[in-house]
């Protein structure tokens, strides 16, 4: 079982920048890729970024590419999502997950597959 508490969520302008922080417990944090969600109201719960175990691969969704960047320093056991050139479309929950599979290293990644989750931290980003 993993914990998993985010953090850095806020307010800001469209055109701004916010880091959202996520720490794992529980599980060998290093063993596992690490995905960034979203969910806004009415919308379902979709991947903006991953990284593998190792951070040596990421994954990003085509509506933040360029702009959000995942990272993960696992002797910290945190995980990162730089967000710039934030638009209001980005608004919604962000929630941080642990993927289920040890030592994955593809970019074939489910909602299905991440089966430890945070509480989630609000983005708004106003126009």
């Amino acid at each position: 079982q993993v914990q998993i508490v985010e953090s850095g969520g806020g307010l800001v302008q469209a055109g701004g920048s916010l880091r959202l922080s996520c720490v794992a417990s529980g599980r060998t944090f290093s063993s596992y890729a690490m995905g960034w969600f979203r969910q806004a109201p009415g919308k379902d719960r979709d991947l903006v970024a991953a990284v593998t175990w190792s951070g040596r691969s990421t994954y990003y969704a085509d509506s933040v590419k360029g702009r959000f960047t995942i990272s993960r320093d696992n002797a910290k056991n945190m995980v990162y999502l730089q967000m710039n050139s934030l638009k209001p479309e980005d608004t919604a929950v962000y929630y941080c997950a642990a993927d289920r599979r040890p030592y994955y290293t593809g970019s074939n990644y489910k909602l299905a597959d991440f089966t430890s989750w945070g509480q989630g931290t609000q983005v708004t980003v106003s126009s």
